[in-house]
């Protein structure tokens, strides 16, 4: 019973510790992955301006096309236009 609670002890902090690290892993390559799409795409007509993870499988994105803002709504199921708008230049 001692050695299974001394187990506990140290295995717990560990399985926390990875836990935390692959969140933290899996939100830094989130986060990488947006800002090398938007780099990329600089000279096409449609370029992605942010994103932002609402759930697993959900997720919202700004697409800039002709001077306009989109907002879309992204699953696996495909994509929904939310809400559009004057760039964000223009509407200052």
């Amino acid at each position: 019973m001692v050695w299974y609670v001394i187990k506990l002890m140290l295995l717990l902090p560990l399985l926390g510790g990875m836990i935390w690290g692959s969140l933290w892993l899996a939100r830094k390559a989130q986060a990488g992955l947006g800002q090398r799409l938007g780099q990329r795409s600089a000279d096409k007509a449609a370029r992605l301006v942010e994103t932002t993870m609402l759930a697993p499988g959900m997720r919202l994105a700004v697409i800039e096309f002709h001077g306009r803002e989109i907002l879309v709504g992204a699953t696996r199921n495909g994509l929904v236009r939310l809400a559009e708008a004057p760039k964000a230049e223009d509407r200052a």
